[in-house]
């Protein structure tokens, strides 16, 4: 039987919509501004500025990124394969180290969770940072490096215990120890697929991390064949810049020169392509996430 709204109900939609609607533009048209940049010449927005819609259509900046394919290609399959490694090995460092917190048979849960906490409040800096991944794990010019600093994050840790505590019931546990389960059983049959949508958003915010990562090969890499997309791509713009600032000393205008402003909205393009592709098969998984983890986290 269908139940009819009455007229406050019906506005107060119309209006969730007109709100819904208005904020998922004005999300759209950054994006959409930039899109429009990477297909203008450099000398239209140096000129014109930002259009919606591109005055000059050009592909230079696009041909500036892959004048040398083989070092993009390079740079992506490094940064893919730090993101799918560390973000596998994460999940699974992450989920175990939140069931583990979770479990009220742990005598000193309250402890480690205090440990972990206290680590989101202070930290020691960046040269101890750097002393402890350089000089003392021997991880410099190294995919640990790279791969390794994103392993355990403490607010992640924290969220997926707050997953699995909303998600599994302390009854399911006990009742599998009493059928003879062990707590590799329990975490591997019963753990990770009720906490699919928590596995979605930790391993999300994970990927995400990896892939914008340059900073471990601005620290730790000097090897170019090692670069990440994201410090690839950083090269190529200080590089462009510098030109340009050479051919201004030399009488040269900015429109002859390197197509700097193209070309950075050309790497924003390529770097987010990747993700935004990826986004739309564990959205459903992560807004229940997102909602479980806030609503009894």
């Amino acid at each position: 039987m269908k139940i009819k709204e009455d007229s406050s109900t019906k506005w107060f939609r119309l209006i969730a919509y007109i709100v819904v609607l208005a904020g998922s533009i004005m999300c759209l048209l950054p994006f959409l501004l930039i899109l429009s940049a990477s297909l203008s010449s450099n000398a239209s927005i140096m000129t014109d500025g930002y259009r919606l819609i591109p005055k000059e259509f050009s592909l230079e900046g696009y041909k500036v990124i892959f004048q040398i394919p083989d070092e993009v290609l390079r740079a992506y399959g490094v940064t893919a394969f730090v993101t799918v490694v560390g973000t596998l090995i994460g999940l699974l460092f992450m989920t175990m180290a939140g069931y583990v917190l979770q479990r009220k048979d742990f005598k000193y849960r309250n402890f480690f969770a205090f440990v972990i906490y206290f680590t989101t409040l202070f930290g020691g800096g960046l040269v101890p940072y750097y002393m402890l991944i350089n000089n003392y794990l021997k991880f410099s010019n190294s995919m640990y490096a790279l791969i390794w600093p994103g392993l355990m994050t403490p607010f992640l840790i924290i969220l997926m215990r707050s997953f699995i505590t909303s998600a599994v019931p302390d009854e399911v546990v006990e009742s599998s120890k009493i059928d003879g389960a062990n707590d590799f059983v329990i975490y591997y049959r019963i753990v990770l697929p009720l906490a699919v949508p928590g596995l979605a958003t930790i391993g999300l915010f994970l990927a995400l991390h990896y892939w914008n990562d340059w900073f471990s090969s601005a620290m730790y890499i000097s090897d170019a064949s090692k670069y990440q997309l994201q410090f690839y791509l950083y090269n190529i713009i200080n590089t462009s810049n510098f030109l340009n600032s050479i051919g201004a000393g030399a009488g040269v205008t900015l429109s002859e020169g390197v197509p700097s402003e193209t070309m950075k909205m050309s790497m924003a393009i390529v770097v987010t392509g990747p993700i935004l592709l990826l986004y739309p098969f564990i959205q459903r998984y992560f807004v229940k996430g997102l909602t479980v983890g806030a609503v009894k986290g």
